[in-house]
């Protein structure tokens, strides 16, 4: 049965019609590259993890219900978006976020963030209660008050030379991905390996730093939109305890374990993808 939050949310403004496809947004010094996939009803926007823009989530895109409208973006120093010119903080970035959206005339949004994108998805949230509808947390945590990965997999989170380097990303791969990855690593190193020149050094240095100082662990008893999160038993860099402690701490969620890693909604998103959908469509509920 759906929920209250599925009901008709009172309007911001005049909506106007989304222009699909591939677009450029912008929003005071930046400059946002941002894709979207037609649909109807209410949109999901997918948050994407650190240093990486946003093709990466292709294959979660197509197994998502196709009726389903889709945005993504990179944000500043990542895929298509120039380098901010200045350090950012989630808040910060949660605005700029929301004035895409006014430009690209959504007023009402489902959200999605994996990793690094689930700090900014509950920042969003909770600055937005009543435009974000629902909230999809995969592979991610409350920030720097958290359970963390072991230092070995942490100093290797450190710089984006996975990405640069696919040889490497691959050889490291399994150790800081876990998952299906530990038996093959190929298609993750092929994934990165993609998109090695889809962010900058600097960029990637912001996204670090906003991550270092920002925590939800305080606030999550607010946030009232109904939560969905994903988490894999074997996530070397979010391990699943943080999963559980979200669960108790976010009023209005459920969790869905499944036994793979921490890209495993990408790697095995013909899975994982209808799993999402069900929640978006208030179904399984």
């Amino acid at each position: 049965m759906c929920t209250p939050h599925d009901r008709h949310l009172p309007s911001r403004g005049g909506q106007v019609t989304p222009t699909v496809g591939e677009q450029f947004v912008q929003v005071f010094v930046h400059k946002i590259r941002v894709n979207v996939r037609p649909g109807t009803g209410v949109p999901i926007v997918l948050c994407n993890g650190i240093g990486v823009g946003l093709e990466v989530l292709d294959q979660l895109v197509e197994h998502l219900d196709p009726g389903i409208p889709v945005v993504r973006f990179d944000v500043p120093g990542t895929g298509g978006s120039p380098n901010s010119p200045l350090p950012y903080g989630f808040p910060y970035l949660a605005w700029v976020l929301g004035k895409v959206l006014d430009q690209l005339g959504y007023d009402h949004i489902d959200l999605f963030g994996l990793s690094w994108g689930g700090a900014l998805a509950q920042q969003f949230a909770f600055q937005n209660p009543r435009r974000c509808r629902k909230l999809v947390l995969v592979s991610t945590g409350t920030g720097a008050v958290m359970v963390p990965a072991h230092p070995r997999v942490l100093m290797k989170m450190v710089t984006p030379h996975r990405f640069s380097d696919p040889e490497y990303g691959a050889n490291i791969a399994s150790n800081i991905y876990g998952g299906s990855v530990r038996c093959d690593p190929e298609p993750v190193a092929e994934l990165f390996g993609k998109h090695r020149a889809a962010g900058s050094l600097r960029g990637y240095l912001f996204q670090l730093l906003a991550g270092s100082v920002w925590t939800s662990v305080h606030a999550l008893w607010a946030v009232r939109q109904p939560t969905l999160i994903v988490a894999g038993t074997d996530d070397p860099i979010i391990p699943v305890v943080n999963a559980k402690l979200m669960h108790l701490l976010l009023p209005h969620s459920r969790l869905y374990l499944h036994d793979g890693g921490h890209v495993d909604v990408v790697l095995r998103a013909d899975e994982l993808a209808p799993v999402i959908s069900r929640f978006l469509r208030c179904e399984d509920r």
